[in-house]
């Protein structure tokens, strides 16, 4: 089992920028595609981001390209998702997730949803 610890939510205004961490326990998350989605008042929970588990491949939504990066320390067991340029339609509760990918497995997959372990979500909020 793999445990997740969000942090690094908070209230701002648009135009600023916050950096969540998800710190993993129980088990190292270095095996693990990570990814971090969002679930905004009265909507779906929906993708946001994710990296395999050697960083080297990331994949982002559309709406947050050119604004988020996401990153990852395996050896802190720790991912992170920096977050510039806010605006309101990103408040939402911010959740990280882990999914072992197969190698041939396209980290588009990660869009899915369908995860192996939840974080419990931090909450972002973004005033005008």
């Amino acid at each position: 089992q793999v445990q997740f610890v969000e942090s690094g939510g908070g209230l701002v205004t648009a135009g600023d920028s916050l950096r969540l961490s998800c710190a993993a326990s129980g088990r190292a998350i270095s095996r693990y595609a990570m990814g971090w989605f969002r679930q905004a008042p009265g909507k779906e929970r929906e993708f946001v981001s994710a990296t395999r588990w050697n960083a080297l491949t990331r994949y982002y939504v559309d709406s947050v390209k050119g604004r988020f990066t996401i990153s990852r320390d395996n050896a802190k067991n720790t991912v992170y998702l920096q977050m510039n340029s806010l605006r309101p339609e990103d408040t939402a509760v911010y959740y990280c997730a882990a999914k072992y990918l197969a190698p041939d497995q396209s980290i588009s997959v990660m869009a899915g949803g369908a995860m192996d372990y939840w974080g419990n979500g931090t909450l972002v909020t973004v005033s005008s």
